[in-house]
């Protein structure tokens, strides 16, 4: 479903991207793995279309970017980040702030269909936030309104869901609510891309994980073949210890960290 290969990206002086292969297939969810700054955001960019590569190929569900009309590809991916929670309209009722996904719109002009305004009932009510439609977005927490971003990626249906950090900024309680509502989404026919540098985030949902660092894939494949001690030392550049609990995996730093 999402293949790039032997890309390449310069910016000026800089190399953002060397010689990344990575090959994301259907049934399969992933997660990106990597320290602020290691290019994660950038791929993501790339499988969106906002970005092209130097050299290398990018063909996201069946289309080689380059040669197909990328306004067409994104009909069919949802996209939950930080960046677009920044241009929605804090005033607009919350229940509308999901019905804009139905057409990419950042907010509404005219008057919405009322089967687009029950569809985005319907999926408030999935996220649990059914209660709060009628609601400004601006009374919202930071983790309801990322609960409501998710709810407007998928009013398309897409068939990729990507999520660039969506817990980031969100506090314990928070933060575990939205990842029990991520995990719901494994009865849908869609895959699922999602970038973090917190690897406790990694719940049993997610097939698989690629470790990136400083612009290249480290590490690619199953979670339990790519995530181990030895590997995430190398990823975070300190010592660390690992565990798995319930599912998910979680780390610890060796006392001392790279001085030893």
């Amino acid at each position: 479903m999402i293949h790039l290969n032997e890309i390449y990206l310069r910016r000026e002086e800089r190399q953002l991207l060397s010689d990344v292969h990575l090959h994301m297939n259907k049934g399969e969810h992933w997660v990106i793995l990597g320290r602020n700054g290691s290019g994660k955001t950038t791929l993501l960019e790339m499988m969106n279309g906002y970005m092209f590569p130097s050299t290398g190929t990018v063909d996201v569900l069946g289309h080689r970017y380059g040669e197909t009309d990328i306004r067409e590809v994104r009909k069919e991916i949802g996209y939950i980040s930080q960046s677009v929670i920044e241009k929605l309209t804090l005033r607009d009722p919350v229940w509308e702030v999901v019905a804009t996904g139905e057409y990419a719109f950042l907010r509404f002009y005219q008057e919405i269909d009322k089967q687009v305004r029950l569809k985005a009932l319907g999926l408030l009510n999935e996220v649990g936030l059914g209660h709060m439609a009628d609601q400004p977005l601006s009374t919202l927490s930071q983790g309801e309104r990322k609960k409501v971003l998710l709810a407007r990626s998928l009013m398309l249906e897409p068939k990729l869901l990507i999520m660039d950090e969506p817990c980031a900024g969100l506090d314990f309680h928070e933060r575990e609510k939205l990842l029990i509502d991520l995990g719901r989404l494994a009865s849908r026919d869609m895959m699922l891309v999602y970038v973090t540098h917190h690897i406790e985030e990694i719940i049993p949902l997610f097939t698989h994980v690629a470790l990136i660092r400083e612009g290249q894939i480290i590490a690619a494949g199953p979670k339990e073949e790519v995530l181990n001690k030895e590997m995430l030392s190398e990823l975070y550049d300190w010592p660390v210890e690992m565990d798995w609990v319930s599912g998910r995996p979680w780390i610890r730093a060796v006392s001392g960290g790279n001085e030893q």
